[in-house]
């Protein structure tokens, strides 16, 4: 499960941030997770709650909640121009059936903001 690995680099990173910004504890971490990222969301809320358990990472409240904003997958047909939501990374467009789409939004794994004091 590489969500464990994957939210132990985030929680890291919002600890190194949020001590050099004198919080004392981080209370919320909101992440942007991408439809098309492989990354699975039960898993990333699995491992942040294995983290926060642990007091592994200090800085991390024992009442902290994760927020995950997910992403749907846009893409745009490189042949007929639409835009549209693919299932896949190679989709064929709904449209005109070809397999040329780009991949607009959707892979995104990223820390959007944390809350703490």
């Amino acid at each position: 499960m590489h969500e464990m690995g994957l939210m132990e680099d985030a929680l890291e990173l919002v600890a190194e941030d949020a001590e050099k910004h004198a919080f004392q504890s981080v209370d919320k971490i909101s992440l942007i997770v991408g439809d098309l990222s492989n990354v699975l969301p039960d898993a990333l809320r699995f491992a942040f709650d294995a983290f926060r358990e642990s007091g592994q990472i200090p800085i991390l409240s024992q009442q902290a909640s994760l927020e995950i904003i997910p992403e749907k997958g846009l893409a745009k047909c490189a042949v007929c121009g639409i835009t549209y939501e693919p299932n896949a990374f190679i989709a064929t467009c709904p449209e005109c059936g070809m397999p040329f789409g780009v991949l607009l939004a959707g892979e995104t794994f990223k820390i959007e903001s944390y809350e703490g004091s």
